[in-house]
């Protein structure tokens, strides 16, 4: 690492993690098709508290350049992903929830596991992106974005599907393996 990368929060060990695991992260959803059901739940259930960990450590960044921040991921790609999704969790895709976001937080709302995932994609697609510009003014901005994004998009919906997650690996009989 040369001398002025030192000092480069934007290359700090915890960005460096943050990034290996939403490169994981995408790359598996990147190639859905031929998964099924079972690695899909069991992946999600290992990744995502990993995830919200390492987005829970980036430094606090106040980019520099603000205008130098960028979305990458289409309606098309976000679409493929979701759809991929819905066929593969079937019956299992929509479940309900409490969400604190929303003005009647003690209403139950009906959720989809296959839209809360693909959120989480693209938030950490465009932060793999963003990373990958690899200037100083797009790694800020990543940063930035993913933990904005973390307080107030992709956090919540790591909640919002664990317990599903959870309940369809060790309580659903027609997916969970007996011991």
């Amino acid at each position: 690492m040369s001398e002025s990368n030192i000092d480069d929060i934007t290359l700090a060990k915890s960005v460096i993690e943050m990034a290996t695991v939403a490169n994981e992260f995408c790359y598996f959803f990147d190639t859905i098709e031929k998964k099924d059901k079972q690695v899909i739940l069991d992946f999600i259930q290992r990744i995502l508290p990993l995830l919200y960990l390492k987005g829970t450590l980036l430094p606090n960044i106040s980019p520099e350049y603000p205008e130098a921040n960028e979305r990458f991921v289409t309606e098309e790609q976000w679409e493929k992903i979701f759809t991929t999704l819905r066929e593969k969790f079937a019956r299992d895709d929509e479940f309900w929830i409490i969400d604190p976001q929303y003005i009647n937080e003690t209403e139950p709302l009906k959720a989809s596991l296959s839209e809360n995932i693909t959120d989480i994609y693209q938030d950490m697609k465009d932060f793999i992106m963003l990373m990958q510009k690899n200037n100083l003014p797009a790694r800020e901005n990543a940063i930035s974005e993913c933990k904005n994004l973390l307080a107030n998009h992709w956090g919540y919906r790591i909640g919002n599907i664990f317990t599903q997650v959870h309940h369809l690996i060790h309580f659903n009989e027609e997916i969970s393996s007996p011991y």
